[in-house]
């Protein structure tokens, strides 16, 4: 029988086959789809960067030795060392796999998030982790604080009501224009939504009960970034952002099953599921469309949008929060500070 994958809890021999089966299902089910997607991608890498930094595989428990010399490495920008550097070796060697991009000093994000995994696998495998040892954890903050640099954005501008109605300006009357309007506006107006809680939306989480009587539609998303399945608060639409869902419904003939599908070419809408890619695609189209670069935004722009309009528009950030689903006051602060001071309502209190 092939043991289960590192992120995944070790066998028991206390357990018998079918309970064990059962911890298994129980962890892949009570974990994130994109975090089990994030231990794979960071098993890999962290699989092959010691195989080329030390020729051997990876070590249950690993040394403490392995632990700090992965943050040594990845701690300092390589494209100034030597070729005979073992660490730009191995760097050089991750680059040819197409498991790094460049030589440069990674981000101390994406360094925190593969330590973060690793550190997960020992915990999987009821192991003490290298990373918990106090020189380990020391070397670790200190090369957080070395590497620090400002934030990139995940969108180069933000996506705010102005640009939004340029973007559903280019969508006229066919089904692919009439889909397209639909997400653009509920990725904005309902809080302004991931990706993939866009495209994990199905039609069974609509409900169109109220929106005859009051023009409200109302959304149920499985889970998200920062809250858990069946944890997640009910989102509304309401005037024409629940109007362009409501059509797009209708004229797509959504019945039941993913919300929102790819159309043919002959303008016919398909059963499956538009990927998190489509997103990306579908509003890199429309920036086209509309004159603008089509790396003007990405489709985090829809929500830096939405929280940077409700800064200028002197929306409570706890009111636009309800709708983001920010976890933290001081993430959702950011786009707050992002507005120009003159454009801050509160300049004009005294009239």
């Amino acid at each position: 029988m092939t043991a289960p994958a590192p992120y995944l809890p070790s066998p028991s021999p206390a357990l018998s086959q079918a309970d064990q089966d059962a911890l298994t299902d129980l962890y892949i089910r009570g974990t994130p789809g994109n975090t089990l997607r994030a231990y794979e991608r960071d098993l890999l890498y962290i699989t092959a960067w010691k195989a080329a930094r030390f020729g051997v595989a990876l070590d249950w428990p690993e040394a403490e030795a392995v632990a700090l010399t992965f943050i040594l490495d990845h701690a300092r920008d390589l494209n100034d060392a030597a070729d005979g550097d073992v660490a730009r070796q191995a760097a050089d060697a991750l680059i040819a796999q197409g498991l790094r991009k460049t030589l440069a000093c990674p981000a101390p994000s994406t360094l925190d998030r593969r330590i973060a995994s690793w550190l997960a696998f020992h915990r999987m495998k009821n192991l003490a982790s290298p990373f918990e040892a106090p020189q380990v954890k020391q070397a670790r903050s200190k090369a957080r604080r070395a590497a620090a640099r400002p934030p990139t954005p995940k969108s180069q501008h933000p996506i705010t009501r102005d640009v939004l109605e340029q973007l559903l300006a280019t969508c006229q009357g066919s089904r692919r224009d009439c889909r397209d309007r639909a997400l653009l506006m509920l990725g904005w107006a309902s809080g302004g939504r991931r990706r993939s809680e866009i495209t994990g939306l199905r039609r069974e989480d609509v409900s169109l009960k109220e929106f005859d009587k009051e023009g409200l539609v109302w959304l149920s998303l499985l889970e998200t970034k920062t809250t858990a399945k069946g944890e997640t608060p009910r989102l509304v639409l309401k005037t024409r952002a629940a109007q362009a869902l409501v059509h797009w419904i209708e004229i797509g003939q959504i019945t039941e099953g993913p919300l929102f599908r790819p159309v043919s070419k002959a303008d016919r809408v398909l059963k499956r599921s538009l990927s998190p890619d489509a997103v990306s695609q579908i509003v890199k189209h429309r920036l086209a469309l509309a004159g603008l670069p089509e790396d003007f935004a990405t489709p985090h722009g829809l929500r830096s949008g939405f929280l940077t309009q409700a800064a200028l528009d002197g929306a409570p950030i706890q009111a636009a929060m309800r709708l983001s689903l920010h976890r933290s006051m001081a993430q959702a602060q950011k786009y707050y500070d992002d507005v120009d001071i003159a454009e801050n309502p509160a300049a004009d209190l005294l009239g």
